[in-house]
């Protein structure tokens, strides 16, 4: 196991946070702000992460204002618990009938509240939202799904697209998680730039201090990880294209195996074959279910995070990586360098023999790898939750004014 003087994440000076253009007079104002917060009260991975760490980070940034999450059923998860546990954090359920409550009937309850912002996390608000007092703001996190449909279903792919498009037209405002994603908003869309407004995304804060040593142990032994690994997180499908890294693999020095998180869809099949292919099924480490709270240390543990997807909307395994003191290699053609930085490596997502040639380079030239932890460490301040967090309270006073 690594010494603790590796694993050691020193913080830097996070960017001086900017006022709300309301000045300091302003943050006393109270707010009532509503949440669709249908995977905040049910998903414990993605969305539900994300949805459940900005109102978090809202509600301990902005304690003065109420926040109000609206779901039609709610996961008994400790995880999901834990978050509904902040005192001006409420969970509201349906009071009109669950039935398209959220893209109808959730109006009445809104107005009983007296919601003066509603923000979509996630693609849609309720219909008919514009045509009401509320101001209303939609997160997009990517238009794959017209990007690349050959991924999607069909009808689910229509879907997405009516609903989507919908809220871009009829929102406030819209806020795109990354500078790529408001291109493909503007392309697809037609949706006028100066509508959309790019908020990063930042990850929970429990990947921005040091694991102890002994709970990395534990860790370790937990999920008899390997003494030296790569790892890579995120859904086994196409387009995250963990197929590539199996066949770099092959390439890379045999002490070093591969550890993957994610849940696995039929495209398994097709990583499984080429793992069979070229011999490396004793290489290559599958987790899935993994408590959140070990997600850090499994981090902290590995050599190198590996994630060359063909597309994806931001990227948050990446400022997972970089937070955790870990260097990146992830893929061009995306996003991925936004949420990497000038000091991660970016290889052609269909190039296996550069991915190998990276890979070999970080793990045999130590000032590369102390570089690239320091200097990524150093830029993934941009991501820091009360950055965020203030341009998202700014956002929220300026669709008021």
């Amino acid at each position: 196991m690594k010494a603790e003087s590796e694993n050691k994440i020193q913080k830097a000076e996070s960017p001086e946070l900017e006022q709300s253009s309301f000045g300091l007079s302003a943050l006393s104002f109270k707010l009532k702000i509503g949440f669709d917060g249908k995977r905040a009260a049910n998903n414990l991975t993605g969305l539900g992460n994300y949805s459940r760490s900005l109102i978090e980070s809202l509600a301990l940034q902005f304690p003065e204002n109420e926040y109000y999450v609206y779901s039609p059923k709610i996961k008994q998860a400790k995880q999901i618990q834990s978050f509904f546990e902040n005192k001006n954090i409420k969970l509201k359920l349906p009071q009109n009938g669950k039935f398209l409550w959220r893209s109808f009937n959730i109006l009445k309850d809104l107005k009983k509240d007296k919601i003066q912002i509603f923000h979509g996390l996630s693609h849609e608000i309720p219909l008919r939202i514009s045509k009401t007092e509320i101001k209303s703001i939609v997160t997009i996190h990517d238009l794959i799904f017209l990007r690349f449909p050959e991924y999607y279903k069909f009808i689910d792919r229509k879907l997405y697209e009516w609903k989507s498009k919908s809220a871009c037209n009829h929102a406030d405002k819209i806020i795109a998680i990354s500078e790529k994603t408001k291109s493909d908003i503007v392309e697809f869309y037609k949706i006028n730039p100066d509508k959309i407004e790019v908020i990063y995304q930042s990850c929970d804060d429990s990947f921005k201090s040091l694991v102890p040593a002994e709970s990395l142990s534990n860790i370790k032994k937990t999920y008899n990880l390997p003494d030296k690994y790569i790892l890579n997180v995120g859904t086994i499908e196409k387009r995250k294209n963990l197929k590539l890294i199996v066949q770099a693999l092959k390439d890379v020095d045999s002490d070093y195996k591969l550890v993957v998180i994610g849940k696995p869809t039929p495209y398994f099949e097709t990583v499984k074959n080429e793992m069979d292919r070229l011999g490396l099924g004793d290489r290559i480490i599958f987790l899935k279910n993994i408590p959140f709270y070990d997600l850090p240390g499994i981090y902290q543990l590995a050599e190198i995070f590996v994630y060359p997807s063909f597309y994806e909307g931001f990227g948050i395994p990446i400022i997972e990586a970089l937070y955790s003191g870990v260097p990146v290699i992830a893929a061009t053609g995306s996003c991925l360098e936004e949420a990497g930085g000038p000091d991660s490596l970016y290889i052609n997502p269909n190039d296996a023999k550069k991915l190998s040639e990276n890979i070999n380079r970080v793990l045999n030239e130590p000032a590369l790898k102390n570089t690239m932890k320091a200097k990524g460490l150093e830029f993934v301040q941009k991501f820091n939750s009360p950055l965020v967090t203030q341009q998202l309270m700014n956002c929220y006073f300026n669709i008021l004014k």
